[in-house]
């Protein structure tokens, strides 16, 4: 694996299905030193190797960049990122500086419009 797609990999947070709601694991960054657009990745597990993940832009609309996703994946990913939209905005810019006020933040789908704070409680 090349040294930037390590280091692109240890800055990225793994956010499990109980946090999203969705059936894979979501991974997000800041940008960093990153030269495109916002992007998060989709894996099926947190031991995911890069090949097995899946790269989606989120802005202007969100689009599968590298891989295939099953159309019914897409369609709950392209919900949770509606609904996490200025979340996951705020912490590319670098405006939410801990990972924990994202994990706060987020919401999982087919939730109350409430956040995390009690899950990550538990």
């Amino acid at each position: 694996m090349p040294v930037v797609e390590e280091i692109d990999l240890f800055l990225m947070a793994n956010l499990s299905p109980r946090l999203t709601g969705l059936p894979f694991v979501v991974w997000i960054s800041p940008r960093g030193n990153a030269h495109y657009g916002i992007r998060i990745k989709v894996s099926p597990g947190p031991r995911a190797k890069p090949e097995e993940m899946i790269s989606v832009a989120i802005r202007p609309m969100v689009r599968v960049i590298e891989a295939d996703m099953a159309a019914e994946d897409f369609e709950l990913l392209s919900r949770w990122v509606d609904l996490n939209h200025d979340v996951l905005i705020r912490y590319w810019d670098g405006d939410l500086a801990y990972t924990e006020e994202v994990l706060a933040s987020l919401r999982a789908i087919g939730e109350a419009p409430e956040t995390n704070e009690e899950k990550l409680r538990d």
